[in-house]
């Protein structure tokens, strides 16, 4: 059996009901539902919220959301880590042992062939998990950061001198898809294997700010729907 978790919480901060705003017309976790229904490899697309709104959202547009995660798992500090525990052990109680799953964000630049290539990266190669990465823009080690005087000065001095081609490339999460083997993994491999699967930069914006926001409706008009 394998799962698709998508968490959603309802009390988003920084974009107010960040997963259900309409993006280009229809919510934001649409487009994970809709790129995990479409890749055809998940017995279950399980959204993980705390909100009854949201819930309604989830199932509207093809998921299932079968509990409402409790209040300490819903606050400004609960990390993700735990929330997707949670929804594991809701699905081993009531669905069975998943075999492996797929942890998603309300992101919606992630795709259903991307899916696909991360599935067929985790299991040609025994991975423990697959997640998806994209370069930085610029190099990091010739970034800045602010002093006490309010100036700017290198994070790291001693690379101040280097050309940019000469450093190596620095990956961030792209905050799409994280595959996770739970069964299938070799005796040597139980240390973990975490492999990446690289996406272009315009196609990962990670969505915190209005900012982000506008920016990811262009992209995604430019690269998606003109495309």
């Amino acid at each position: 059996m394998q799962i698709a978790i998508i968490p959603a919480r309802g009390g988003s901060k920084r974009i107010p009901k960040k997963s259900i705003r309409p993006f280009l017309g229809k919510p934001l976790i649409a487009y994970a539902i809709e790129a995990a229904r479409k890749s055809g490899f998940f017995d279950h697309i399980i959204v993980s919220t705390d909100s009854e709104e949201f819930a309604e959202v989830a199932i509207e547009n093809g998921a299932e959301a079968p509990f409402l995660r409790p209040a300490k798992l819903a606050d400004d500090f609960a990390a993700t880590a735990p929330v997707i525990e949670h929804a594991l052990g809701w699905v081993k109680e009531n669905l069975g042992e998943p075999d492996r799953f797929c942890q998603f964000y309300a992101n919606p630049f992630v795709t259903a062939e991307n899916i696909t290539g991360g599935y067929k990266l985790l299991r040609e190669k025994k991975a423990n998990c697959v997640l998806g990465v994209t370069e930085f823009a610029y190099p990091i080690l010739r970034s800045f950061k602010i002093n006490d005087q309010g100036g700017v000065e290198y994070a790291f001095p001693e690379y101040a001198s280097s050309r940019s081609q000469d450093l190596p490339t620095f990956f961030h999460d792209a905050a799409q898809f994280y595959w996770h083997e739970l069964t299938d993994i070799p005796e040597d491999r139980k240390a973990g294997l975490n492999l990446p699967y690289f996406l272009p930069r315009h196609m990962a914006v990670d969505i915190d700010t209005k900012e982000d926001w506008e920016i990811a409706e262009r992209l995604y008009k430019a690269f998606v729907l003109n495309a």
